[in-house]
């Protein structure tokens, strides 16, 4: 029998150290390296295979390869999740034999969501809930919450619990019940007993992904996994998590709001640029099939305030940007942003003050995006031009007028993607007016739309277009 080696393993990152540091040397936090113990691999060895030697063509040879072309394909069967926003962001639905992991702050809706799920794949399909947090009555009394009082629970037979944080159960019953989905919430709940670190940690959390892993694809069983996220908003446990599962997705809302969003990090099976918009009720979670009603202020139109059409996979979202322009008190002004990077409204600032003669050096510019919606892409940039400008000269754009475009350094206004899109979910909202680039091609569809297309080359024409003066003239 082998002597067990101890070595220090990061919580954080998964990285393992002989001696003990404060730090962690591959992620850099600290107080994360946790002593663990790795049991000499006795009879567990790979069995050694002889190489022949050079020239010795005798005796068989294994061979699993083929060729590629003559891999057999078969038809892709995707299951309904019972939300069609959920589906949106997996692709069209869950992939038999897949490894999905969902995570989320805490109390955002992980689990309300995955029950909510599970009761509706129950309908067509046998499904196992293990939840490794609550007891078997806590759910149950979830599960009654989230029906609507005139259901009678349709979907119940087939939906099948287990409150257990022992991994060798949780497999056993796996095999036994042989179920087309499975749920386990969560992932970092599980305890594996070989090992003698806590459930949590870096070990157990890879080791129970690594067996649930093998028998989801054994089974070809659709796998759903709830994973925590740490204080910094990283999913906890090793990286080779992420890197073993099918699907990442992400759960994200603020806390003092109803709605939720759920965003594709990575997808194997589908485009990881969809977003789902989920809205929190009384009865559980409830789809926003129009998002855009939901960022748009409801308010009449006040200075500072312009409409973009923002483009989230394919979904278009119309989204109201606040900005406020006032003169600072102090040696340097105040730049703060809250839904786009405060990076590019550095930018924007610059681009606006060198090309139009605007003095907002010497003012503070607060930003904000309507509904705590994050828009990183740069389609934005005419709409926070137009917002600070308003601001600064205390200007109203007109009503049902939207903005488009990229602005580059040198001032002009860059063609984004999806434009024609974009514009057709402006005109069923009821918007009149869009500014675009110049060049954009799309005059004949603006006008079967009812759109009157604004095109500008470059940001002081566009901003005249849109406010209707000039804002550099004094």
């Amino acid at each position: 029998m082998g002597r067990s080696t101890p070595f220090y393993a990061c919580q954080s990152c998964g990285a393992q150290s002989r001696q003990f540091f404060g730090r962690c040397p591959g992620c850099g936090s600290w107080n994360s390296l946790v002593e663990q113990s790795n049991p000499a691999a006795d009879g567990r060895r790979r069995r050694a295979v002889p190489v022949p030697a050079v020239g010795d063509h005798s005796g068989p040879r294994a061979r699993r390869s083929e060729p590629i072309q003559s891999v057999g394909e078969r038809p892709l069967q995707r299951l309904s999740s019972g939300f069609p926003e959920l589906d949106r962001v997996l692709g069209g639905g869950l992939v038999p034999g897949s490894l999905v992991l969902v995570g989320g702050d805490p109390g955002i809706g992980k689990s309300t969501l995955l029950l909510q799920s599970a009761r509706a794949l129950a309908a067509d399909c046998s499904v196992l809930y293990v939840s490794a947090e609550e007891s078997a009555q806590q759910v149950k009394l979830r599960w009654r919450r989230l029906q609507q009082p005139a259901e009678g629970g349709p979907g119940e037979e087939g939906l099948q619990l287990l409150a257990e944080t022992d991994l060798e159960l949780v497999l056993q019953e796996l095999e036994a019940l042989r179920p087309a989905v499975a749920i386990i919430d969560s992932i970092q709940a599980l305890h594996d007993a070989e090992l003698n670190s806590a459930p949590g940690s870096v070990s157990q959390v890879r080791e129970c992904a690594a067996a649930l892993q093998r028998l989801a694809k054994r089974q070809d069983m659709a796998l759903l996994l709830v994973g925590h996220v740490t204080k910094e908003g990283m999913l906890a446990g090793p990286k080779v998590l992420e890197h073993l599962v099918d699907a990442v997705l992400t759960f994200e809302g603020d806390r003092f709001a109803s709605h939720r969003l759920l965003r594709a990090v990575k997808n194997r099976f589908g485009a990881t640029h969809e977003l789902g918009v989920f809205e929190m009720r009384d009865r559980g979670l409830a789809e926003v099939t129009n998002p855009s009603e939901l960022f748009l202020g409801g308010e009449g139109p006040c200075a500072g305030t312009a409409t973009i059409v923002a483009c989230e996979g394919t979904r278009p979202l119309l989204v109201d940007l606040q900005a406020l322009v006032s003169t600072t008190s102090y040696a340097s002004p105040r730049r703060t942003a809250t839904g786009i990077g405060i990076n590019r409204l550095h930018q924007i600032l610059a681009v606006l003050e060198k090309h139009m003669g605007l003095p907002l050096s010497r003012f503070d510019c607060y930003l904000a995006v309507a509904g705590g919606l994050e828009v990183e892409e740069p389609a934005a940039d005419l709409g926070v031009a137009a917002a600070v400008v308003a601001s600064y000269r205390d200007l109203i754009l007109p009503a049902g007028t939207v903005l488009v475009g990229e602005l580059g350094l040198g001032g002009q206004i860059r063609s984004v993607a999806q434009l024609e899109l974009r514009l057709q979910e402006a005109a069923r909202l009821g918007f009149r007016r869009a500014v675009v680039p110049r060049s954009s091609g799309l005059a004949p569809v603006a006008a079967a739309l009812g759109l009157e297309l604004l095109e500008a080359g470059g940001v002081a024409e566009a901003l005249v277009a849109a406010l209707g003066v000039d804002p550099s003239a004094d």
